[in-house]
This record gives C-alpha cells, structure tokens and sequence, in this order.
C-alpha cells in the first residue's frame, strides 16, 4: 500500500496540486477538497464495465475523428486543491489545448464516474460539485449495483439529470452527437 510521504503528512491538514505532484508515481490517491484521498484498486467487474465503456465511447469519437477518450489512471487538474483521475473522459478537438504532459488541465468535455464502495460518496457528493462548478458539459454516474446510466448535463451552471436507464435501454450523450449505449452491453 502506498502511504503519503513523511514530509507531505506532517501536521498537513490541507494540500495542493504542488504537495499531489510530489507523490510517488503510481501512488493510489486523488486530491479531493484539499485531502489526500486514497482510492482502492478497482474490482474486475467495475474494470469490465469501464472496459466495455471506453470501446463505445472511443469507438465512436476515433471513427470520427471528434477528439480524445482517456481512461484512469490520467490526472485531470481543477482547481488548486482538486485533481482527479476519472474513470473515463472525452476532450473534443476543440478543447485538445487543455491536454499537458504531465495532466489535463481543466474540465473536461464528458467525465465517466463508475461507482464503487471507497469513492461513491466522492463522485457523488464532492466531484459532483467541482465537475458542475468547474464546467464539465456532461458526467456519467454508473452504478454496477443496480446497473443504471444517469446522465447529467450542464445547463447554465448547473447540472440536470437529463435521463436515467436502468438494467435495460439507451444512454444518448448531448456532447458528443450521436452517441448511444445500450446499457445492457456494458453490465
């Protein structure tokens, strides 16, 4: 298990993308709300979803030449005390400029979030709320338990739940066009 290093953890109650940098490479952790949050490997059937999510996803967006499909773990910067490793993100060409070496930085256009026990609260809760705030058009919460898609969609400012499947039907993306997945293929 990879633990924080001695010289970020001591007395620290509060870090930034400079401490988050200065992680080992490889190191479990996303930067949440100013807190170090470790994030446990994922179970093979959240990575057979996410898996069968990316070939949709970059299937479709590669065919037509419409911009980039990354999966975890890839650095996606926010703010100062916000950096996180979605499960899936779409950047279309227009936006290419906020792909870095080392990170993306800035919203993403479509984020991907696949809900397990250690970081559903956060992807429900407070990356909910920094994905809103800092712009991502579109986010994806997948839940395994119940095998449902919501889909929500940024409308001035805020995110609406624009539509929800569960166990059986399609998910339909306004970002990125055309976009549509049976739910059933993924579960």
């Amino acid at each position: 298990m990879n633990s924080i290093p001695a010289e970020l953890a001591a007395g620290r109650k509060r870090f930034t993308y400079d401490d988050y940098r200065r992680l080992p490479e490889g190191a479990p952790y996303q930067l949440i709300g100013g807190e170090l949050v470790m994030t446990p490997s994922p179970t093979p059937y959240h990575q057979l979803i996410c898996s069968k999510l990316q070939l949709h996803l970059a299937g479709f967006v590669f065919a037509r030449h419409l911009g980039i499909v990354l999966t975890a773990p890839v650095d996606v910067y926010l703010e100062e005390t916000e950096t996180y490793q979605p499960d899936l993100l779409y950047i279309s060409n227009k936006r290419l400029s906020i792909v870095e070496e080392t990170r993306i930085n800035g919203a993403p256009d479509l984020v991907v979030e696949i809900l397990s026990p250690g970081t559903g609260y956060y992807d429900l809760r407070s990356k909910f709320k920094v994905h809103e705030n800092s712009g991502v058009r579109e986010y994806w919460i997948v839940d395994p338990k119940i095998k449902s898609v919501q889909v929500f969609y940024l409308c001035e400012g805020k995110f609406a739940l624009d539509h929800e499947v569960e166990g059986q039907g399609a998910v339909k993306s306004r970002v990125i066009e055309g976009l549509e997945v049976r739910v059933e293929s993924i579960f």
